[in-house]
């Protein structure tokens, strides 16, 4: 398995870098995209890192956010033939909103439409191919979570607390273990590796390996939705405690939370940057 990071906030001189998110999975001879960062500059870095979107097989789509979705124009008029797997409660209506302040933080405005032909629509826990798994959250209270980070859906002519139910995991099924991707974990990394393990328990394997941000970023700063110290270090601990292998973060976790986790998961933690490659 070969997972590269296409664009990310951190980047060499060589790649461009953006707020968002976009990773290259190659997986039994498929390829896979999982999220277009928030314009099409990931494309541009997949060119430079040799990589051919047109012979993408299936896209995903972690969660209904710009920096999630902004380059699906430049995606698709690449490649002719990838579906791109969503939940079924995505819309273009997310919003950050903090007393009188609004603002648009969701799908680029006429994706969905204009592209409704290349959409795939899922919910519950769907094997999407051989060893290729989506799983929509199933987590209680998670507009409490909304709340706290100021993100909102708007219905008609209100808000409410986001329940992220447009939020979805990728898992990738190996041998002996389960590759978890989840681009910005908004329902909470620990409880999303406990999610996916009840959720595929019939294969007799467990997460191993996690891939994604954790909305740390800021630690107290706006958006984050659970920034303290120690609540990073207990994350650490948890995650260690789930016998994870290791953890390749970036985008939303920032600098400063990556640090922490870095002092409590050593070699279990890595920084995934713009034009990272791993092989597992």
């Amino acid at each position: 398995m070969k997972v590269t990071t296409l664009i990310e906030n951190q980047a060499p001189d060589s790649l461009c870098r953006e707020h968002g998110l976009a990773i290259h999975i190659e997986y039994k001879g498929k390829n896979y995209l999982l999220d277009t960062g928030a314009s099409g500059q990931f494309a541009e870095n997949a060119h430079r890192l040799g990589i051919c979107l047109s012979d993408v097989d299936a896209a995903f789509l972690s969660h209904a956010h710009y920096d999630h979705s902004g380059g699906y124009r430049e995606f698709f008029s690449e490649n002719s033939k990838a579906v791109l797997y969503l939940q079924k409660a995505v819309r273009e209506n997310c919003y950050s909103k903090f007393l009188l302040y609004r603002q648009y933080i969701g799908v680029p405005k006429g994706v969905l439409k204009n592209y409704r032909n290349r959409l795939r629509f899922m919910s519950g826990t769907v094997e999407t191919e051989p060893g290729v798994w989506t799983v929509s959250h199933s987590i209680p209270r998670l507009s409490e979570r909304g709340r706290r980070g100021h993100m909102y859906i708007k219905a008609k002519n209100s808000f409410r607390p986001d329940d992220f139910s447009h939020e979805q995991s990728l898992v990738f099924e190996r041998e002996h273990d389960l590759m978890l991707f989840n681009s910005c974990c908004h329902a909470g990394v620990v409880s999303i590796v406990d999610e996916v393990n009840h959720a595929l328990k019939a294969t007799g394997k467990k997460v191993s390996y996690v891939f994604g941000g954790f909305h740390t970023m800021g630690l107290r700063g706006p958006g984050s939705m659970s920034g303290r110290p120690e609540d990073i270090q207990a994350l650490g601990r948890h995650l260690l405690n789930r016998g994870i292998s290791c953890v390749y973060t970036g985008h939303c976790t920032g600098i400063p939370a990556f640090r922490i986790l870095k002092k409590t998961m050593k070699e279990k933690v890595r920084y995934m940057k713009t034009g990272s490659v791993i092989r597992l």
